[in-house]
């Protein structure tokens, strides 16, 4: 990326209900750090065993050694902080691959990204089980090596949104044949790779909230650092270089970090889908388009997204418990079609 670009905004613009923008953007975000708050608070307290505020506000601010202690410091609270990770990071991976694609249907899930960290990644768990803490930074290169390919695949004389998502399509169905391949040829050690075929949060402690945490953290920072530059990118590839922009450096950039993102999800919680489309388009029609707004507005709303799907999942059927792809697939399946009607 060369030199900063300014771009300019218009004066007072009256939005929904009366609010000026600015105001009614504010107010959105609120609203949306109070869906999260009471999505984390929901997925501490309910459960096989359900408590009531006082008693997760007292074990919280005084844990001690009893077994709803244990529950909630040992298990729930950790999923929890990684169910919340997962939905930021997979969310600001789709508002920004949506941003530098131009295309309302791109998806990390969707366009092959996360296959190909899912297949990079399940290659350490299950030819190298003993490397496991090298699961992230080999996802990212798979999601980096998919990105490429997507890319090359879809290039004839410039990227049309309709190529990247049919180049993707195919890449996805091509990782997905290698995913396969490994669990037939390794059944014997398939075990804790079957939930990274669906996508779940199960079994989630504290050493996975060790390893996506630096990754989450520095991820959001580059997101809102590139806000901007995706503003630009939003008036087409011509004026933005009129603007200053190096366009082709641009793209590289976000996209790897849309790969880290990407990447540093599935690591932890598997192909996990759809939560890079829904949450990006949700946040866009109740806030706008401007980056600076929408950004952290998906990375919030993508929190309430998962710990609301995830709880949800734990209790629909308990004490059977769903992994939570499969809630986020019966709500995201029905949305991608829907945009698919609309955009083309």
């Amino acid at each position: 990326m060369t030199n900063p670009v300014h771009v300019p905004h218009g004066g007072k613009v009256k939005s929904k209900f009366g609010f000026e923008r600015a105001t009614w953007r504010i107010l959105m975000l609120l609203v949306f750090i109070v869906l999260a708050a009471t999505g984390f608070f929901v997925s501490v307290a309910k459960g096989a065993v359900t408590m009531n505020v006082s008693q997760v506000v007292h074990i919280l601010l005084e844990p001690g050694s009893d077994s709803l202690s244990q529950i909630i410091w040992n298990i729930r609270l950790p999923r929890s902080i990684v169910g919340a990770l997962v939905g930021m990071n997979l969310a600001l991976s789709g508002a920004i691959l949506q941003a530098i694609m131009r295309n309302p249907l791109a998806d990390p899930h969707i366009i092959g990204i996360s296959s190909g960290a899912g297949l990079a990644g399940i290659t350490v768990m299950i030819l190298f089980p003993h490397l496991e803490y090298l699961v992230t930074p080999v996802a990212f290169a798979g999601a980096m090596a998919a990105a490429a390919a997507i890319y090359l695949l879809a290039w004839k004389n410039g990227i049309k949104p309709v190529r990247i998502i049919l180049a993707g399509v195919a890449v996805s169905a091509f990782l997905s044949a290698g995913i396969s391949s490994l669990l037939i040829f390794y059944s014997d050690r398939v075990h804790g790779a079957l939930m990274w075929m669906v996508g779940g949060l199960a079994t989630r402690s504290w050493p996975h909230v060790n390893i996506i945490l630096p990754y989450a953290i520095l991820g959001l920072v580059l997101a809102v650092a590139g806000a901007h530059y995706l503003n630009v990118l939003q008036l087409g590839d011509d004026m933005a270089r009129g603007l200053g922009l190096n366009v082709e450096i641009t793209r590289i950039v976000l996209t790897a970090i849309a790969a880290l993102l990407a990447a540093s999800a599935v690591s932890v919680a598997g192909l996990l889908g759809f939560v890079g489309l829904i949450v990006p388009h949700i946040t866009r029609l109740l806030i706008g388009s401007d980056y600076r707004f929408l950004i952290p507005g998906a990375g919030i709303l993508g929190m309430a997204v998962v710990t609301l799907s995830d709880t949800f999942a734990r209790v629909i059927l308990a004490p059977v418990e769903l992994p939570v792809g499969i809630i986020m697939a019966f709500v995201g399946a029905p949305f991608f079609l829907f945009l698919l009607r609309r955009e083309i």
